[in-house]
């Protein structure tokens, strides 16, 4: 565990964290002013995007996705129809952009690696105890190694809320450090699940333990509980990776999901995301919307900014 500690950093290179020092540069963040980023996050949704900008945004929205199934009732049959829709989105449109990845339980993690072989579509994986983040620390390290020896390129695991909560700040640090020796080259985004949090100034300190641990995206929200991700929590999620990379160098994604189901509300993460972290970020590589009903409505505004005329959802494939 120490030596995991010791290594923290991510794929992308090792950021030499401590425990000690990670939790001092969590808990010493300034405390956030609810109000002012709430109404920050609010106006900068209310912006006028004219045509051009728009579908600038509606493109990137699709190649940011992570295109997300995480029921009981998955099948093999599902994940084949999911990744179909990853690397077309439009089988009658090849100048639409395939999606970042497609997101599923490690299970079924091999029929997704097959589907996709070829194309720049990534497999992602849910892994170590999702969606509490609870159970034996072992047992959650182990399914993160196996997700990623079934081929998973990416590995997302949830924050343990409970040592965070409760103020065991050094042990919630060195588990999400162990989880990313346990990911290896895979990339690991850490869910934050903001909406269990209570407030801004603890979605702050998550933010910056995670980034300290060496995660290579933070994210919002599970998608398995009643608030997913908003406005103002991603703002604040976001503010704390700006403040990461100008303190540390270092630059860390941003993720949201849970609840993400419009074009508009696409659009409005973009604008929070390019204001706050420039246009760096404006890349899947370091920003994705985790969606399972996000497609078609992007769909069908790119070809309402087209043509002039909506069509409605019947004319797409099934997200």
């Amino acid at each position: 565990m120490a030596r995991a500690a010791e290594l923290a950093g991510g794929a992308g290179g090792l950021a030499r964290f401590a425990p000690r020092e990670a939790v001092r540069l969590a808990t010493r963040t300034t405390a956030v002013d609810a109000v002012g980023l709430e109404e920050r996050a609010a106006a900068l949704g209310k912006r006028s995007i004219k045509r051009e900008a728009k579908l600038f945004a509606l493109d990137l929205a699709i190649r940011c996705t992570d295109l997300t199934t995480l029921e009981g009732a998955d099948t093999p049959g599902k994940v084949i129809a999911v990744c179909a829709k990853a690397r077309r989105p439009d089988p009658t449109d090849p100048t639409i952009p395939s999606v970042a990845a497609v997101c599923i339980y490690p299970e079924l993690v091999p029929v997704a690696v097959r589907e996709l072989e070829g194309s720049s579509v990534r497999v992602a994986s849910v892994a170590g105890a999702f969606p509490s983040g609870l159970g034996p620390l072992e047992a959650r390290l182990t399914e993160i190694r196996r997700a990623v020896e079934l081929g998973a390129d990416e590995v997302d695991i949830v924050l343990n809320r409970s040592r965070f909560l409760a103020g065991d700040y050094a042990g919630a640090f060195e588990e999400l450090a162990a989880a990313r020796e346990a990911a290896g080259a895979a990339h690991l985004k850490v869910i934050l699940e903001t909406g269990e949090l209570g407030s801004y100034d603890r979605v702050r300190q998550a933010s910056v333990l995670a980034m300290a641990a060496g995660a290579d995206f933070i994210k919002t929200s599970t998608g398995k509980i009643g608030v997913g991700a908003t406005p103002a929590s991603a703002l604040c999620m976001m503010e704390a990776a700006r403040d990461f990379h100008a303190e540390t160098g270092r630059g860390v994604g941003v993720k949201v999901a849970g609840g993400v189901r419009t074009a508009k509300q696409a659009i409005h993460y973009l604008v929070l995301l390019h204001e706050t972290l420039g246009p760096d970020w404006l890349t899947p590589e370091r920003f994705r919307i985790g969606a399972s009903a996000l497609l078609n409505d992007v769909l069908m505004q790119i070809n309402k900014e087209r043509t002039g005329r909506y069509q409605g959802p019947d004319y797409f494939t099934i997200d």
